[in-house]
C-alpha cells in the first residue's frame, strides 16, 4: 500500500515533470470525481467554489466539516485507483496548524491550496503572517502534503509583479511547494517562475490562454478553479430548459 509519504512525493513529482505539464481537473463532488478519473486523469485538484456551490454555499462560505467531508468523498471514490487528490482548502478556516493538517491527512489528500487572503473580509493578508502560517503547515505536515501557496494580489487588483513575486519568494521560504498567482497575466507567468524558483499554478480561464499556451507562457500547473462546475452547470440548463413542455 502506498503511504502517505509516498504518496504526496509522487505527486510533487508531477510539478517537475518537465516533459508534461500538469493538469488538474477540478472536481465538485464524487460523480464529476469518477468522470475525470475514468477519463485517464491520475491527479485532480477540488475547487473550493465548485464544491461550495454543489453544497449549496456561496464561495467562501462553505463550513470547514462539510468541506472537509465533501473532499473525503472525492478520496473515497477515486483514491483506490491511485488517482492523487489536492484540495482548495481556502484560507485554513481558522485551524491550528496541527488540525488542519490532520483533518487535511483524514480526508486523504496529497495537497492543498493555502490563499493569502482572508476568507471573510476578502483582503490580503500581511504576507509575513502568511509566511509564518505557512511554515506552521509545514512543520506538522512534513512531507505528506504538496503545499500550493495562493497569491491574491493580482485578484484583489494589484498589477504590478513584484508584490505577487516578493509574495511567493516568501512563502518557498516557508516551505511551500508551487505557488499559485491566481488570476496572474499569462505574459507573467515566466518571470513569476524565474522568481520564485518553484512550479508554477496558472487559472485556466474562458476567453484566456489555452491549457497548453499557459505551460509555454511559465506554467506548471493548471488548475481550473469553479470554471469546469460552472460550464457543467450551464449544460445542465441548457437540458433543463429542453425539458420544459412547450
Amino acid at each position: 500500500m502506498t503511504t502517505t509519504n509516498e504518496a504526496a512525493a509522487a505527486f510533487r513529482a508531477l510539478h517537475h515533470d518537465h516533459d508534461d505539464l500538469l493538469v488538474l481537473p477540478g472536481p465538485w463532488d464524487a460523480a464529476s470525481a469518477r468522470v475525470f478519473a475514468d477519463a485517464g486523469f491520475r491527479a485532480l485538484a477540488t475547487p473550493s467554489a465548485g464544491i461550495s456551490a454543489s453544497l449549496g454555499y456561496a464561495d467562501g462560505t462553505a463550513p470547514a466539516d462539510e468541506m472537509f467531508a465533501a473532499v473525503a468523498r472525492i478520496v473515497r471514490v477515486v483514491g483506490a485507483e491511485g488517482v492523487l487528490v489536492s484540495a482548495d482548502l481556502e484560507d485554513g478556516y481558522g485551524l491550528s496548524a496541527r488540525e488542519f493538517v490532520e483533518r487535511a491527512l483524514e480526508a486523504g489528500v496529497v495537497g492543498c491550496n493555502l490563499e493569502d487572503s482572508d476568507r471573510g473580509s476578502g483582503a490580503l493578508r500581511d504576507p509575513r503572517e502568511q509566511a509564518d502560517w505557512i511554515a506552521a503547515v509545514r512543520a506538522e505536515a512534513g512531507d505528506r502534503l504538496v503545499i500550493n501557496a495562493r497569491v491574491d494580489t493580482f485578484l484583489r487588483g494589484v498589477e504590478e509583479v513584484g508584490p505577487a513575486v516578493e509574495r511567493g519568494r516568501l512563502y518557498v521560504a516557508a516551505g511551500a511547494d508551487c505557488v499559485y498567482p491566481i488570476l496572474a497575466p499569462g505574459a507573467l507567468l515566466a518571470e513569476i517562475a524565474a522568481g520564485v524558483g518553484v512550479p508554477v499554478n496558472a487559472l485556466a480561464v474562458p476567453g484566456g490562454p489555452s491549457v497548453r499556451e499557459l505551460g509555454k507562457l511559465g506554467a506548471s500547473r493548471v488548475t481550473f478553479g469553479g470554471g469546469l462546475h460552472r460550464r457543467s452547470m450551464a449544460a445542465l440548463g441548457e437540458l433543463a430548459a429542453e425539458l420544459l413542455l412547450p
